[in-house]
């Protein structure tokens, strides 16, 4: 029994440092739709607040840049038109999700 629990103790202590190597590469906002602001063209920068009393982000979007409507890759053009016909923004969740090192914006997913 006691070379069980040795041979399982050396095997979690084997898997610590490899835990320690993981790094944050991006982070995901859920923000209302109404605290979203789309880029006029495929090169420009969006703008979001991440809560109702928050200073607008701007930031770049990247040109693998994905505009996600109901789980299915989008035009930003097409994107643009969905969002013009939604009613209620406020109710509305969107998900930007922010490249941390290459400090871009690579998605917006929106379902309605």
């Amino acid at each position: 029994m006691k070379l069980k629990l040795l041979i399982a103790a050396a095997m979690l202590s084997l898997a610590l440092p490899a835990a320690a190597e993981f790094t944050q590469v991006a982070d995901a906002y859920e923000i209302a739709l109404s605290d979203l602001r789309l880029p006029r063209n495929d090169g420009g920068t969006i703008a979001f607040k991440e809560c109702k009393t928050c200073e607008y982000k701007r930031i770049r979007v990247g040109a693998d840049m994905a505009y996600r409507l109901n789980g299915k890759n989008v035009s930003l053009k097409k994107f643009r038109e969905a969002m013009a016909t939604v009613e209620n923004r406020e109710d509305k969740p969107a998900t930007v999700l922010h490249h941390l090192e290459r400090n871009q914006v690579i998605a917006v997913s929106v379902n309605l």
